[in-house]
This record gives structure tokens, sequence and C-alpha cells, in this order.
């Protein structure tokens, strides 16, 4: 028979994702392997040690699946005893260059391309996204410029492209405008006249994208001859 995965990691380590996503039932046979350092192989009425050890990783916040009663406190806390919190990229866009870098080198190898050399607006750009996708969603968009890239200087529209497909769905939402919802005015005590709003959207912007015009310009969704002119005019 085929030895099983807890089986052939003896004295070694056992790396298990997504744990966040277990039904109660294998939640329950997880506290025991964690607890007990012991299973149950398949087919069998016998438990076996294990001398395993197990990392356990999830995007899932435990914490809330816990209070709504789909996570077991016990399988929690005893997964605590050492935590390591990996920041998601839109906390750390200091390592946009780098990752950048490093899929470029990765697609070129794969696609056996040479690497394309990117224009700086690029991190300007990606350090102005929210990544809802996290490090895949960046690997992605990057594997998809590098495999449609044809000059020597990679082109922004497939990072453009994203994001505005992603801006897209986020605006297909329901507006808090019903009777009693709140919005991000309801704490004013005087609403911002449409000009205001409008220069500190622009300023908001600009203060994003570092000044930069034509990254500035592709957050608010006018061209940058548009952000131009109210630039000028508001000046």
């Amino acid at each position: 028979f085929r030895k099983g995965l807890v089986e052939r990691a003896a004295g070694g380590t056992f790396f298990m994702d997504e744990i966040g996503d277990l039904s109660e039932a294998l939640q329950i046979k997880l506290l025991r392997l964690l607890q007990e350092n012991e299973y149950y192989p398949l087919g069998s009425d016998f438990a076996k040690p294990t001398d395993a050890r197990f990392i356990l990783a999830t995007q899932q916040d435990l914490e809330t699946l816990m209070a709504q009663g789909r996570f077991r406190r016990d399988l929690y806390y005893r997964m605590r005893t050492h935590y390591i919190r990996v920041p998601p990229l839109r906390e750390r866009k200091d390592d946009l260059p780098l990752l950048v870098s490093f899929f470029l080198q990765e697609a070129a190898r794969d696609l056996n391309k040479p690497i394309p050399n990117y224009p700086p607006e690029l991190i300007t750009l990606l350090a102005a996204y929210h990544f809802p996708g996290n490090i895949r969603e960046l690997r992605a968009m990057v594997f998809e410029a590098a495999s449609n890239h044809k000059s020597r200087l990679l082109s922004l529209e497939v990072f453009r492209r994203h994001i505005d497909e992603t801006r897209g769905l986020t605006a297909s939402l329901p507006l808090p405008l019903e009777t009693g919802e709140l919005t991000c005015f309801s704490s004013f005590l005087q609403l911002p006249t449409l000009k205001e709003c409008q220069q500190l959207l622009i300023r908001e912007a600009m203060r994003r994208s570092n000044d930069n015009q034509s990254v500035a310009a592709h957050l608010l969704g006018v061209t940058p001859q548009a952000l131009n002119a109210l630039l000028k005019r508001s000046s």
C-alpha cells in the first residue's frame, strides 16, 4: 500500500495550506494530530505516532471564523504556539521593485524570452493599487505583460487594463445611498462643495502617484490632458 502524507513526513516538516477552509471533522482530526502527535492511517483502527514538524498557513481571518462558529477555538490556540504574520502586499509596497524584477526573470525564463526593462511609472502605478489578490495577482499581471511584450520596454497597458477591470468590479457594487446607510461623508457637519471634493480627489491622486500626472489621471479615470487642465484651473 502507499504511505500517506503524514507518514512520509516523519522526521521532516509537513506544510498544510489554507487550514481556514477545513471542515469541522477535519479540524478535529488535525487537533488530535497536533495535540497527541498521532494519527490513524487510512483503513487502520490503530493510532500511529509521528515526529513530523507541522507548519500551518491560511489567508483567512481565523478570529472572525471562530466568532462565526466555523473554526474551533481549541485548535486555534493549539496552533498559536509559534505565530508569524506575513503582511499582504498592500502593506509592503517597498517590495514591489524586487518582486517585479523577480517575476520578470521568472517569466522570461518560462517563456524563453529576454528579460524586459520596465518604465519607472510601473512601480508608481502598482504602488497606488490595493492588490486584493495579493502576490499571486502581481505575478499574474507580470506574466501576462511579459507574454505580450514585443518592444524593448515593458508596456503598462496590461497593468492598466487589469486595474481598470478590478475597479469596474468594485464600482458595480451598490453604493450606500439608501436611507439610514452611512457614507464617507456621514460624520461631516457641513458637506464640502463639488469643487472642494474635486480638489481633494486630485490632491490625493497626486499624493498616491508621487506627483506622476499620468498615473494620477489613471487613478481618477480621466485622461492626462484632462487632469492637466484641472490642475491649471485650480492653481
